[in-house]
């Protein structure tokens, strides 16, 4: 596998983040012949089209319906990868974890831990979630922290298509089990993705998307890019490094903090709830590993420990964005 991402010398082309995916899943299908796509309505897509076309292209034997049970997908599934297959299953919506929630965690995150080794789930699990669209509290969560707490489980949340496209392809690759996040707003994101189908994205490995010199925004999904936008209005002003962590578990805890040791400073940006979440999983191990780096206390930027309203004015209020981004980057200074 070579990570490519940042050659200027790799050809590349536009895409969105739908198509990045989609781009990476048709690769691993056609490289392997072990990889299974399962999910709701896969004949026509799915529920965001980020699978359209493929049942066409590869057939009912690759790429199968499922039934309306998140618990028989996922636990089909594992049986399914440890004899012998890579399925991708998609869940629709984050939030419906909690119907396969002991598939998840006994089932795809102990079973290589309890047979000793001998038996592996190569198993990805795509789930969508975040708010913004008024799909209400049973459609909008942001959970990943809730799964990256699972040991046996890797982790991942792209915030670009080159991320997306290469992370997803890693992810097929792993011999163990991956929980993928898409965040459905950003969708539509577009950007530069390798072509080459080699090139792949490590789990575990963040990245800088805009050096800085006075704070660091350790920034996900969504909020990437409003915190790129915020370091673009705030230059001159402060200097803002915006990383990208991509993988939430393992989570690549170096590059964060030779950032901090470098601007002092730390905020954090995910739009899950605020309490218990990633942002304290970031401020802990900077605070363990790098505490006198820091100049001011760190900041959180997340979502208030509440369900995601349905009502689009109410939804607006709880969701972060930039101006809350911008506020925690003027405490730190």
């Amino acid at each position: 596998m070579e990570n490519a991402e940042n050659d200027t010398t790799v050809a590349t082309e536009t895409m969105t983040v739908r198509e990045a995916i989609r781009e990476g899943l048709r690769e691993e299908l056609h490289a392997d012949e072990s990889v299974m796509l399962y999910g709701q309505d896969e004949e026509s897509g799915e529920s965001f089209e980020v699978t359209a076309g493929l049942y066409e292209d590869f057939g009912g034997q690759r790429i199968r319906n499922t039934p309306i049970s998140e618990a028989a997908q996922v636990g089909a599934a594992v049986g399914t990868a440890a004899t012998g297959t890579r399925p991708v299953v998609e869940l629709s919506f984050a939030d419906f974890i909690g119907v396969c929630f002991d598939q998840i965690m006994n089932q795809a995150a102990k079973t290589q831990y309890m047979f000793g080794g001998e038996v592996e789930v190569p198993l990805v699990l795509r789930a969508t979630e975040g708010g913004g669209v008024s799909a209400a509290a049973q459609h909008s969560g942001t959970v990943h922290t809730l799964v990256a707490h699972l040991p046996g489980i890797k982790v991942v949340a792209p915030s670009t298509p080159a991320a997306a496209k290469g992370l997803i392809k890693e992810s097929i690759r792993s011999q163990d089990p991956v929980m993928f996040f898409e965040n459905k707003t950003i969708y539509e994101r577009s950007g530069e993705v390798p072509t080459d189908s080699s090139v792949t994205v490590p789990i575990g490995e963040a990245s800088i998307e805009r050096p800085g010199e006075d704070v660091t925004v350790v920034a996900t999904q969504r909020l990437l890019g409003e915190a790129m936008s915020i370091a673009d209005r705030l230059d001159g002003d402060i200097s803002v490094e915006v990383i990208d962590p991509r993988s939430l578990y393992p989570l690549d805890t170096e590059m964060i903090l030779d950032s901090v040791s470098k601007t002092g400073t730390l905020v954090i940006a995910d739009e899950s709830p605020v309490s218990y979440g990633f942002h304290a999983e970031v401020v802990s191990r900077v605070v363990e590993d790098g505490f006198f780096s820091l100049d001011a206390p760190p900041q959180r930027v997340g979502v208030p420990d509440t369900p995601i309203p349905f009502a689009p004015n109410l939804e607006h209020e709880i969701l972060p964005d930039g101006d809350d981004i911008e506020r925690a980057v003027r405490r730190v200074r």
